[in-house]
């Protein structure tokens, strides 16, 4: 009641000069409340809001970095998972290599060793074959050579007719062949 005295009397001395002390009072009054209630009301749960916003936008930037960094990591093991592949590669193609250089070299001692085994072999039939000639030549020339004494032993000869003899046999031993 004192305060409404009190007021009223601001009242009065206002309404002499001009100004509604009252009502300057009762907005000032009623914007105080006014702040209280919407510092209850709209402040408060505007402000939890707002914290609410900023704990899940940190979380979220954390999270990404977490996920930035597992991707780095990831990154990181491709890349060396790629590199040893590459070596491995590399290797597998040097082996590859070194083996069929390997390959070759045999069958090239290979051919080396059927090439002179071949022609070892071929030496040995051309010498059996020419020992074969041979061993026919000398019959032939034993059974001219035979040929030859019975027809000098059937007449004596003269130079003459020892060189028309010896034609006439080699002509004879020409035809036979």
């Amino acid at each position: 009641m004192l305060f409404n005295a009190k007021l009223l009397a601001l009242g009065e001395a206002a309404h002499h000069t001009g100004i509604n002390s009252g009502d300057i009072i009762y907005q000032l009054l009623m914007f105080i409340i006014l702040l209280a209630l919407l510092r209850k009301f709209a402040w408060q749960p505007l402000m939890n809001i707002m914290k609410q916003r900023e704990e899940h936008i940190a979380n979220e930037i954390d999270q990404a970095e977490k996920h930035r960094q597992e991707a780095e990591k990831l990154l990181q093991e491709q890349r060396e998972l790629m590199k040893q592949s590459r070596q491995e590669a590399q290797e597998l193609i040097e082996n590859a290599r070194k083996l069929a250089e390997e390959q070759k070299e045999q069958i090239i001692a290979s051919a080396r060793m059927e090439a002179e085994r071949l022609k070892e072999a071929a030496k040995k039939e051309i010498e059996r074959e020419k020992e074969q000639a041979m061993a026919a030549l000398r019959e032939q020339v034993a059974s001219l050579s035979v040929l030859i004494a019975s027809k000098v032993i059937e007449k004596e000869l003269t130079e003459k007719d020892q060189a028309k003899l010896i034609s006439e046999y080699i002509q004879e031993v020409g035809e036979g062949r």
